[in-house]
């Protein structure tokens, strides 16, 4: 095949127009990391500039791997602009003329990073707001323009005009011989295409075929959702019903309205359910963890299970990246790297840098290959979670065993994100304050932590309780597809569903917000329980206090199997199956390490610095975010903590010189807002000595008031507490 006049030219001006689109994603990635030092921004916490100082390097690698990626992208997209380029000069019989080349190469990366910009403002606003220095209000004009149609209508208009232009090119070039040309061309756009494909495939997994397994063990799949309050549940009461899936799976299972956590962070709180052990006992008591500590020495379900002939697997985004670095022995891990990681944090870059890429990654490419992007901290990953569970799922069944499946996703965490339509769903369409698309101020995890001792007047709580609700609506659609999938692959009639939180969330009930901040509220403490086992009927309604270290035990038994020698917690079964236990559990509960000063605390209660000072790295090579040993005893010492037996509740506040008790009843007094301790005192009585004995299992716990009597007398009246000072031991009322 001879060289024909057109092919040369069409060669020379791809090989000339690769230069260009290469010179366009240079001074793009060299204007973004100029940008992004000059605003210098890094995703993390305070931390003390000697630890800073040892990551210097490393952080000009991260800066140097992701100005890599902004390079490539930026001239990725530039050709194909020298590809429209070059169909026209076969077209018009023109000359390649570089200044043109490059002005094309530049016209095209713009109009892509737009189109690009467009959609993620439209369907996954958060992903802009979670990495931008910006006000997002400046992009509300844009996003009025904004509808699924009109951007379908861009898309189309644009690929039926790139078509045409390219198949008329191609035709001119088939008819002159230039088949060289033609085929390179054709090429280059199967390979875009193929690539293109690729790094946005979301293909849903087909169901796999059924089978008949060799053994007839229940498969158990757990589905939970950060963050999410018990009373948004169907038939809790809440104002709206978001949850209409979830009625649908209680009808056929047992509905837990009163489950508590025993400490409202995720790490501890998902231990205990998968150990069925407290957190003094399993050794986990917060976010930040030693690399020893992630090596429990508790048995956990899957290593249970996997010797009944189980096979597991987690799926998860970056909420569950608190799983990736403990060994629960999961045979199959589909989850982000730990994000409690100096040099993950890092690799995230400067806010610059993380827009532009986060713009291209919110897909498998991204995943793939910039996970530190992919998996942002505050945004959740609902459907790519959902997706990634339905592959797991066929992936487990496929395997002649019993499976045992946990998914949990960030859906309903703050800063309250999600995609469209989800996060306009109950939002008032005439809001314009900085909340509309994600709560203001938390757009990335340390800027919640941050804000946790702003007041209530901080924040638009109406607008970021339509967000709340939107996620949860979100959480429900996303679990019935899960539920359609094992429906599909005829796996629903032996498959136990559990859905579950690990903490809830506080709207500023009791003067602050978060999770994990306050034991005097039940919101954050109390989560949402359901469980679906086909061999039992259902529905039924459990309104007796339960904990979520008897969620283990409480799956063996419907697995068949005996709870291990150290399962702290006990199977409800019996409950499931209408029965009662024969006795009421109490359900404790303490709080997390306190991020900042929080509204409402009390002022003798016991403190410690605040976070930068806590913090430290004490592997490098690792890299983990670890609390320095030297303040865990006080850390420990300072947790408020609760007790609650049937309608009671009895709550400790450590003080410098005593410890504040309250009492409530939860039945009557739901939002735990009048302290009735005065008026049942020996109720009070018995829930503080079963609190005590919690408390005492905990070496590190040091009871303000050890042995003391829950006094009755008037603060000025009060006796020396035993074991501290007779000038300071006196219990606290309010």
């Amino acid at each position: 095949m001879s060289m024909q006049p057109l092919d040369t030219l069409v060669l020379a001006s791809l090989g000339h127009g690769a230069g260009m689109a290469l010179l366009v994603g240079a001074i793009s990635g060299v204007v973004l990391v100029l940008k992004s030092i000059f605003d210098f921004t890094r995703t993390g916490p305070e931390m003390a500039e000697e630890i800073l100082a040892h990551y210097r390097l490393y952080l000009a690698y991260s800066l140097g791997r992701l100005f890599a990626f902004a390079f490539l992208i930026t001239a990725f997209i530039a050709y194909v602009g020298i590809l429209a380029y070059v169909a026209s000069l076969v077209i018009l019989g023109a000359d390649y003329d570089p200044g043109a080349a490059l002005a094309i190469a530049f016209g095209s990366a713009l109009l892509l990073v737009t189109r690009q910009f467009a959609r993620t403002l439209l369907f996954s606003p958060g992903v802009i707001a979670a990495s931008s220095l910006y006000s997002m209000t400046h992009f509300y004009a844009l996003w009025d323009l904004l509808t699924p149609r009109r951007l379908r209508a861009a898309d189309t208009a644009l690929l039926a005009a790139g078509a045409v232009w390219l198949g008329a090119g191609l035709l001119i070039l088939a008819r002159a011989g230039g088949w060289i040309g033609f085929g390179t061309i054709v090429g280059i756009a199967a390979l875009y295409v193929a690539i293109f494909g690729w790094a946005t495939r979301k293909a849903e997994p087909a169901p796999v075929p059924f089978r008949e397994r060799t053994r007839s063990l229940p498969n158990i799949v757990l589905i939970g959702s950060d963050t999410l309050r018990a009373d948004r549940l169907f038939g809790a009461g809440y104002r709206r019903e978001l949850t209409p899936n979830l009625a649908r799976l209680a009808k056929r299972g047992t509905q837990f309205t009163d489950c508590y956590v025993p400490c409202a962070r995720t790490a501890p709180s998902l231990i205990t359910m998968l150990t069925g052990t407290w957190p003094h006992r399993h050794g986990v008591r917060d976010t930040f963890v030693t690399p020893e500590q992630t090596r429990l020495h508790v048995p956990t379900l899957p290593q249970i299970l996997k010797q009944a002939g189980y096979r597991s697997g987690i799926v998860g985004d970056w909420a569950a990246s608190d799983a990736e670095k403990f060994n629960f022995g999961f045979d199959h891990r589909d989850l982000p790297p730990d994000q409690w990681n100096i040099k993950f944090l890092l690799r995230q870059g400067p806010k610059d840098l993380r827009l532009f890429l986060s713009l291209f990654t919110q897909n498998a490419f991204g995943k793939t290959l910039l996970p530190e992007i992919h998996f942002l901290g505050g945004i959740p990953l609902t459907e790519e979670v959902g997706r990634d569970t339905r592959r797991m799922i066929g992936k487990l069944a496929k395997e002649d065993a019993p499976f045992f499946l946990v998914s949990f996703m960030a859906t309903t965490h703050p800063p309250f994100t999600s995609k469209y339509p989800y996060y306009s769903l109950y939002s008032n369409p005439e809001y314009r304050g900085e909340s509309k698309f994600i709560m203001a101020k938390l757009r990335d995890p340390w800027e919640i932590i941050r804000a946790q001792a702003e007041p209530k007047s901080k924040f638009d709580l109406e607008q970021v309780i339509d967000l709340y609700d939107g996620c949860v609506r979100n959480f429900d659609d996303e679990v019935a597809r899960i539920l359609a999938y094992l429906d599909a692959c005829k796996l629903a009639d032996n498959t136990i569903v559990v859905v579950f939180s690990d903490h809830g969330f506080e709207f500023f009930e009791h003067e602050t917000w978060g999770q994990g901040n306050s034991a005097i509220g039940d919101f954050s403490a109390r989560v949402p329980i359901i469980i679906a086992d086909p061999r039992i009927r259902g529905p039924r309604k459990v309104t007796d206090v339960v904990r979520t270290v008897d969620l283990a035990p409480t799956l063996l038994e419907l697995a068949g199997l005996p709870a291990s020698a150290s399962v702290q917690g006990v199977s409800l079964v019996p409950l499931m199956r209408g029965q009662a236990l024969g006795t009421e559990l109490p359900a404790f509960n303490e709080t997390g390490v306190w991020l900042t000063d929080l509204p409402g605390t009390p002022t003798k209660h016991l403190r410690y610095p605040h976070l930068p000072e806590l913090l430290e790295v004490p592997d490098k090579r690792i890299g983990m975010i670890s609390l320095k040993s030297k303040y865990v005893d006080i850390i420990i010492a300072a947790k408020d903590r609760m007790v609650r037996v049937g309608d009671w509740k009895l709550t400790y506040q450590p003080l410098t010189d005593g410890a504040i008790y309250r009492l409530f009843n939860i039945r009557d007094d739901p939002a735990c807002l009048h302290n009735v301790l005065e008026r049942h005192p020996r109720i009070a009585e018995e829930l503080k000595t079963l609190l005590d004995g919690w408390m005492d299992e905990d070496p590190k716990s040091a009871r303000r008031d050890a042995n003391g009597p829950l006094a009755l007398a008037p603060p000025s009246e009060q006796a020396p507490v035993a074991g501290l000072p007779a000038a300071s031991a006196k219990l606290r009322w309010s």
